[in-house]
Formats: C-alpha cells, sequence, structure tokens
C-alpha cells in the first residue's frame, strides 16, 4: 500500500460525468496522489455504474468508496451515492462514509468532502470544482484555502454549468482557473512540486470536521463556532448559528445541517413560494364555500356574503398573478390581500 503524498478532492454536479471522464482520462497510472470525488447524484443511483464508466477512460484503481478503508495513492474514490464522504488521518489516511445530515441540502456534499480533506491532509490538498449549478463547493475551497491547500476551479466559460465555479471564483481567492483539458498537466506541476508552507490548522474546521465525523453535532460546539441568528434550518425547523469565521458566510444548526447565505436565500424563498401556494388553495375553497352559501341565501348575512366572495376573488386574482409572475410587477400589496381575504 502506497500512502499518498497528495489529496485531490474533486466536487461536481450538472454536466459532472461527462467532465470526469475527460478529467480522469489525463491522471497517470504512477499518480502519487489520491483522487477522492463528489459528484451529485439521485440517492437510488447505481453508484457502482458511474465507477465502471470512470475506469475505462483511466489507467487509475476506480472504487466506489467504503467506510474505514485506506487511502491509497494512485487510486480513485468515488462518493457513493447518499452518502457522505470523508477523509481522516491519524496515524492511517482513512476514508469515512457516512449518511450525516445534509450541507446545503446535498448528500454526499462537496463543501464537506473538502472540508475533512483540508483538516486532514492541510498544505497537501487541491480542491477542484467543476461543471455544476448552485454553490457546493464555494466553503469547501475557502477551507481548503484556509489549511494552506490549493484552490482550482473548471474556466466556467467552458463549462456546461458554470455556477459552481463561478461562485466559487465570486466568493474565495482561487490559484488557478483553466480548460477542463489543462488540468491533468497542471496537477502533475503542482503535484511534483514542494508543497505549500504548513499552517494551522483553524480551530473551528476541526470542530466541524469532528461534528461530520460523528453525524450528530451538539448545541454547545456550535456555539462554540458561531452566535445564533434569528432563522430556522429549512432541513429540520431547528434554530440556525451564524458561523463566525471565514469569508463566505454560512449558517449550521446544532443536528449538522450546514448552508451557505446563497443556499439559505434559495431556501427561504422556495418556502414562501409553496406557503402562497397553499393560501391560494385555502382562498379558493373559501370562495366555493362563500359562493354555494350566497346562491342558497343561508345565513343572516347573505348580502354581506355576497360582497365577501366578490372582495376574495379579487385577492385570489391578485395572488394568482403574484405566483404567476415570479412576483414581477407586484403592487405590494399581497401580504396585506391574504390577510384581509382571512379576517
Amino acid at each position: 500500500m502506497s500512502v499518498p503524498s497528495h489529496l485531490i478532492v474533486v466536487g461536481t454536479s450538472a454536466g459532472g460525468m461527462p467532465a470526469l471522464v475527460q478529467f480522469v482520462a489525463q491522471l497517470p497510472a504512477t499518480l502519487p496522489a489520491a483522487v477522492l470525488v463528489v459528484q451529485h447524484f439521485a440517492p437510488d443511483s447505481d453508484g457502482q455504474h458511474l465507477v465502471s464508466r470512470l475506469a475505462r477512460h483511466t489507467a487509475l484503481p476506480c472504487r466506489l468508496a467504503t467506510d474505514g478503508e485506506s487511502i491509497e495513492a494512485g487510486t480513485l474514490y468515488l462518493a457513493p451515492p447518499d452518502r457522505h464522504l470523508l477523509a481522516k488521518d491519524q496515524g492511517r489516511a482513512q476514508l469515512l462514509v457516512t449518511k450525516g445530515p445534509r450541507e446545503n441540502h446535498y448528500r454526499p456534499s462537496v463543501d464537506a468532502l473538502f472540508r475533512s480533506a483540508a483538516v486532514a491532509f492541510g498544505e497537501r490538498t487541491v480542491g477542484i470544482v467543476l461543471t455544476g449549478m448552485l454553490h457546493d463547493g464555494t466553503a469547501g475551497l475557502e477551507f481548503i484555502k484556509r489549511c494552506g491547500g490549493i484552490a482550482i476551479v473548471q474556466d466556467p466559460a467552458e463549462a456546461e454549468f458554470p455556477s459552481m465555479p463561478q461562485s466559487a471564483l465570486q466568493n474565495v481567492a482561487i490559484d488557478y482557473v483553466v480548460p477542463l483539458g489543462q488540468m491533468g498537466q497542471l496537477l502533475d506541476e503542482l503535484i511534483g512540486s514542494p508543497s505549500n508552507h504548513p499552517v494551522t490548522i483553524p480551530e473551528d474546521l476541526k470542530l466541524e470536521a469532528a461534528i461530520a465525523e460523528r453525524v450528530v453535532g451538539k448545541i454547545e460546539e456550535v456555539n462554540s463556532i458561531g452566535h445564533q441568528v434569528a432563522l430556522t434550518c429549512p432541513d429540520c425547523g431547528g434554530n440556525l448559528w451564524e458561523v463566525n469565521e471565514g469569508k463566505v458566510l454560512r449558517f449550521r444548526c446544532h443536528t449538522g445541517h450546514a448552508f451557505t447565505a446563497d443556499v439559505l436565500l434559495s431556501s427561504s424563498q422556495e418556502t414562501l413560494e409553496e406557503t402562497l401556494w397553499v393560501a391560494l388553495r385555502m382562498m379558493e375553497e373559501r370562495k366555493n364555500l362563500l359562493g354555494s352559501m350566497a346562491m342558497r341565501g343561508e345565513g343572516l348575512y347573505s348580502v354581506q356574503q355576497a360582497e365577501r366572495l366578490e372582495e376574495i376573488t379579487k385577492h385570489i386574482n391578485r395572488l394568482r398573478e403574484f405566483l404567476l409572475n415570479g412576483g414581477n410587477g407586484s403592487n405590494g400589496h399581497t401580504s396585506a390581500s391574504i390577510a384581509n381575504a382571512e379576517g
């Protein structure tokens, strides 16, 4: 068994498999580093099929990662579906495969892998973000930089889905922005050169990595790395803490869910839209009931019921227009309309 000189960690999402095929084809069989890959795919995907596909294009042995196995140089490990892939080095470099809380709604999470690799291998970590949507991997590259490692992104101009590399570029001091076809040569130069000077691994990242290894954290631990804010976790409904360290604004709950601010904002928008659709459905039901009562002349206040029917119809039309237009062109009275209709 050969101990890896470096850990190359790769994160990708939409468009990832074609990009990974092109990436691994550039890696030599004598690579002195190990390669750990997170590709976002459905929980019920056949991970072994994806490993076999990659193996047809590289001389490196390719494996679906298993919990507790040693990390070997010249080997590629793919995170299994619906499992986090983590690295650990305490006398022996090994893999951890867990079903811990999602980070940025993902499991496996690029951020979780990158953080663990940064804490375990420090300046000997090379993080790469390829094509993908949204923001997973942005905070992870910052973790790697804070631990002395190297951050690389695929040139967004050529990425099939540029959101992931573009997000990283906007938020992290990236070392190299290169086309996919040049990454093999770049890695050969980086791995063959002396490593960066070692830096002290930040205590907050050590703690976050330990929380991920144990799957669930404690309130006392989250208190030590952040401060509680008036926000709730979109995954479990618990309190959120804003993480104190780092330039990328992040939030965690004590059960282990973690989010960048961009992901949290997107989640809140989705929740708001779902709530408004429920409100629209309830208002439609109320309109139908008022209509039935007005037609039958039931109740002491049939005239008032007819007036309320007309009023709620206006609110329904306004809310439906707001939802169908995505909030564009709203006159700003949607919330008041809901309140009045329910009053």
